[in-house]
């Protein structure tokens, strides 16, 4: 190497980039390689030098270097991209090229990049979280448009519509934002909504806590409305899968109480119905309107009377003429009944191909 310091280096530049073939150059050990760079091309700051595919350290002296003589080093020129290559259209969120990247080299995710986008973007949209949000109660946050609109287009995905019906089951959500941010953090203790801390939302009234500060201000009341709650309020935003299930557990556990007291309701309102209503055998049902046949009826005797009086009509009226019944003693009832034509069931009718108003055997 002392021999290097103190002799000329002799090597050669190539430029397959700006297509100049092989020649060579003698160098000073004292200088460096940036210098060498500088006096080949006058692009400084958007070219370099490589030797064996690796990048020269320009600030390195050229004594100093490994790089032995009648080596070959070559001059790359760097081109800024401008686009309209069809890689990018400003539409895909962090969480798709999260998981293209997760195909292709799975060992190679970067976790905090993972977290970060589950907790700063909409769970159905992927876009950043923008008030007014709301949860639901397995404790995925939504901003609440995007959420409205699935729901009026019904195009919430199934892992969703299996148990969001509609507004009543999701949580409107108070979070708190960083001053002078478009972040969020925790009112009380500072902490920053990213995932690397434990935050709930409180049932009641929506406002989001970090789990630090539940546990060591004790208090059953908001922090910053002051309204009362109860452990079971809490609800832990982007949990692990175990307390999911216990969300899950919980929630189930509240729909099917729902349910039973929807139905013990329904049956207070039909027996206060049928009690206020007189229903029963005995009662007297009083008919009014064109609907049932009547035309003014003020009262129940009136409606009793025409209950009555149609009841004797119907028991004064004829009997209806059969023609079996006037069957001679020896005739067959069948064929005997089958010369009229009220005797023929209206199913043994057949249309005709000309009209349907002339069924077969009328004519």
């Amino acid at each position: 190497m002392e021999s290097q310091n103190h002799q000329q280096l002799q090597v050669f530049i190539q430029s397959p980039t700006l297509q100049i073939p092989k020649f060579a150059v003698t160098l000073n050990p004292n200088q460096t390689w940036g210098d060498l760079k500088n006096s080949l091309t006058s692009l400084n700051s958007s070219s370099f030098l490589s030797y064996n595919g690796k990048i020269v350290d320009e600030s390195s002296t050229i004594g100093c270097s490994t790089i032995t003589p009648f080596s070959t080093l070559n001059l790359h020129i760097r081109v800024n991209g401008g686009g309209g290559d069809g890689g990018a259209t400003g539409a895909e969120s962090r969480d798709c090229y999260l998981n293209m990247y997760a195909e292709k080299k799975p060992d190679k995710v970067d976790p905090n990049e993972k977290r970060l986008s589950k907790w700063s973007t909409c769970a159905l949209s992927f876009e950043p979280l923008k008030p007014p949000c709301v949860i639901d109660y397995l404790g995925n946050v939504f901003n609440k448009e995007a959420l409205v609109k699935a729901l009026l287009a019904k195009s919430l995905p199934k892992p969703f519509s299996l148990y969001i019906k509609g507004l009543k089951d999701l949580i409107p959500v108070h979070l708190s934002q960083e001053h002078g941010s478009s972040k969020f953090e925790c009112p009380i203790s500072g902490f920053e909504f990213n995932g690397k801390y434990k935050f709930y939302a409180l049932k009641k009234c929506g406002h989001v806590f970090s789990g630090k500060a539940l546990k060591e201000v004790k208090s059953s009341a908001c922090f910053v409305c002051h309204k009362e709650f109860e452990e079971d309020d809490k609800i832990v935003i982007n949990g692990s899968d175990d307390e999911v299930e216990i969300l899950r557990g919980k929630m189930i556990k509240l729909k099917e109480n729902e349910r039973e007291k929807k139905g013990v309701s329904g049956k207070i309102k039909k027996a206060k119905y049928k009690q206020e209503n007189n229903a029963g055998d005995n009662c007297d049902v009083q008919l009014s309107g064109k609907k049932h046949g009547i035309d003014d009826v003020n009262t129940k005797a009136e409606a009793n009377a025409k209950v009555t009086n149609s009841v004797v009509d119907v028991a004064a009226a004829p009997k209806r003429f059969k023609a079996v019944d006037v069957a001679p003693p020896n005739a067959n009832k069948q064929v005997y009944a089958s010369l009229f034509t009220s005797s023929k069931k209206k199913s043994d009718f057949k249309e005709t191909y000309s009209c349907r108003s002339l069924p077969l055997g009328r004519n």
